[in-house]
């Protein structure tokens, strides 16, 4: 399994320094990791270290609340890929969701798909702040916005991915989107459990961890 090309290699806390950014993207191109996703204030940086590399670069918009107007999440998502992001996890208007004004939720998410066109679009529906049924919307509204992925979790809220989410997800969804868990995953095993039961991607901050764990194995 090439775990390394699930992992989107995360470093999203509001400390994180100059020196962490640039450790992360060493270790992206060490391992050979799908991508590093940072906020946007540090595209620039991410896209100077990563050079002309095939690490793509992910950033977060809206994010961690995904309260803010569609216009500030459009505005940071172009601002970003101007600077060199080629990918986009925005954050779903949770409350709009939570109050059925399900048209709002799509338009959000609609919106930002149109202002960004061909670059990925993933969407956190946040899985701690919603139930089984609220998932199940949710995910009906972002293939009805066109996203490419749905996403479980910020890493921010009071737990992450859960394997029986991504199964509601996955079973509601079916190929017509991918999937990126996120969230507290640790260890190589626990990702392979995702990765088993249909992700396409992982979020995670221990992927350098999860790198150490299958080489030892090998070795053993």
């Amino acid at each position: 399994m090439n775990l390394n090309r699930y992992l989107d290699h995360t470093l999203l806390s509001a400390s994180a320094t100059e020196a962490d950014i640039l450790q992360l993207c060493e270790e992206a191109l060490k391992y050979n990791f799908y991508s590093v996703c940072v906020n946007s204030s540090n595209v620039i940086l991410a896209k100077q270290a990563l050079g002309h590399s095939d690490v793509k670069i992910c950033t977060v918009v809206g994010f961690p609340l995904g309260a803010m107007s569609t216009e500030a999440k459009i505005f940071e998502a172009k601002s970003a890929i101007e600077q060199g992001a080629t990918e986009i996890d925005m954050v779903l208007n949770i409350g709009r969701l939570k109050s059925k004004n399900y048209l709002a939720v799509l338009k959000d998410i609609s919106d930002v798909k149109r202002a960004i066109g061909f670059t990925t679009l993933k969407v956190i529906l946040e899985i701690s702040e919603l139930s089984k049924n609220e998932i199940v919307k949710a995910c009906e509204i972002c293939m009805d916005a066109k996203a490419d992925f749905i996403k479980t979790s910020t890493g921010f809220s009071k737990s992450g991915a859960t394997l029986t989410a991504v199964k509601i997800m996955r079973k509601t969804v079916r190929d017509q989107v991918k999937i990126k868990a996120s969230g507290g995953i640790r260890d190589a095993e626990t990702a392979q459990k995702y990765i088993d039961i249909g992700v396409d991607r992982i979020g995670a901050s221990a992927g350098v961890a999860m790198m150490n764990e299958l080489a030892s194995k090998a070795a053993y």
